[in-house]
């Protein structure tokens, strides 16, 4: 005899004299939830957009921040190809074994002819995520670049395998994506892994569709876990009005915590002779071109004066450099400068403080811990961010050496 309850699907063998948890209870490897996520990312918009999406838009498409509901709403016109693309500048790592877990709050437009509306954790070749397209039935897509091109399996509402929404599931819930919806996605990779998705509602998570791989497919379900969240709203032809689908948060964890890695180091090992009062650049790092799905920390860095002075050694983000050679072949996925002369612009993201006399000299070095805000991302176009270990004196010109460490956990 078994005797099942919902949401938390407990199962009672007698035979075996245990108790199994399923549904929602367990992660995506099938382990009790016990309120332990690691995370990696948290997105809110309180006071304004907050800078980690990066936004394409086509045509009569707009993002507008909504101060009161904390919410970015996307719109579009009714002409045909209007479109906004939100996709966070920084993919989130997966790690074999671990359930990663996503949830992404939001309000859909009602669904109308030649409007396409999509939000989860992808990307333009692999992914998991929701779509509400045209006046079709919403549907949950597993996306793959596994064949060497992007293929979505989708699977309707009608079609979901464990709740369909429709009032005649187990839950008894109707599904209104004009309402307010937390989506919730996990992942169990793996290359061969399962993906359930579903909604939060009321505290409860409800799981409606179960994808599953192991044991009936050839090859990896898609090519990475490692993925973005991203939002998309797009006219597939010519809608009868304008259409708006609102972004309010997102987060993504790790459910089992996160196992580090050890660092790698890029040193500057000839001394600079130039540090002057304007910050110089010491060593630069950006995705690899090719690899901008890659998970790069950077972590400690260390400035040492060689000469007398008092000097602030800082990271920035996304200066404009002058005279970088990048080297493309050390690292798999990080190409690195030290031979930039000069920067301007860019953001300090940290900074510290050294002093050197002519009888001891202290080396500049921050923590090691991750600190996921240091991330690099990259732009919807290809851009890689760039960070840059600089120093500057406070007076006079002065010679330093330097060193800039980084995890990467791809």
């Amino acid at each position: 005899m078994t005797i099942t309850h919902y949401p938390e699907v407990v199962a009672i063998s007698p035979q075996a004299n245990a108790i199994t948890f399923g549904g929602a209870t367990t992660d995506a490897f099938g382990r009790l939830r016990v309120s332990e996520p690691f995370t990696f990312f948290d997105s809110q918009h309180r006071y304004k957009d907050n800078g980690y999406f990066d936004t394409a838009v086509v045509g009569g498409g707009s993002t507008t921040h909504l101060t009161n509901e904390s919410t970015v709403r996307m719109g579009v016109g009714t002409a045909s190809g209007d479109s906004v693309v939100r996709q966070s500048k920084r993919c989130f790592p997966y790690q074999s074994g671990k359930s990663l877990l996503i949830f992404n709050s939001f309000m859909m437009n009602q669904a109308k002819a030649n409007v396409r509306q999509r939000i989860g954790s992808f990307n333009s070749n692999n992914g998991v995520f929701l779509e509400q397209n045209g006046t079709a039935l919403p549907s949950f897509v597993v996306r793959s670049f596994a064949t060497g091109s992007a293929v979505d399996n989708k699977v309707l509402q009608s079609s979901w395998n464990v709740d369909k929404f429709d009032g005649t599931g187990i839950s008894g819930i109707t599904l209104d994506l004009t309402k307010v919806h937390i989506l919730y996605i996990d992942i169990e990779w793996l290359g061969v892994g399962s993906v359930r998705c579903g909604f939060v509602i009321d505290g409860t998570l409800h799981i409606c569709h179960k994808f599953n791989h192991a044991n009936s497919i050839t090859s990896v379900y898609m090519t990475t876990a490692s993925l973005p969240v991203r939002i998309e709203l797009t006219n597939t032809g010519i809608s009868a009005s304008a259409s708006s689908l609102k972004q309010i948060c997102s987060s993504v964890m790790s459910e089992s915590g996160y196992e580090r890695k050890v660092a790698q180091s890029i040193a500057r090992k000839t001394v600079n002779t130039s540090i002057t009062t304007s910050f110089i650049p010491i060593v630069s790092i950006k995705l690899a071109s090719d690899r901008l799905d890659a998970v790069i920390l950077p972590s400690r860095f260390i400035g040492f004066p060689t000469s007398t002075g008092d000097f602030e050694v800082v990271l920035i983000r996304n200066a404009t450099l002058t005279g970088a050679s990048y080297d493309t072949t050390t690292f798999n996925n990080v190409d690195f400068d030290i031979a930039a002369t000069a920067l301007s612009g860019g953001t300090i993201i940290s900074s510290i403080f050294t002093s050197s006399t002519n009888q001891s000299a202290s080396a500049a070095a921050n923590n090691t811990e991750y600190n996921w805000d240091l991330q690099l991302g990259s732009t919807l176009a290809g851009v890689s961010d760039v960070i840059t270990l600089a120093a500057r004196t406070f007076t006079g010109t002065n010679t330093m050496v330097g060193a800039l460490e980084f995890f990467d956990l791809t």
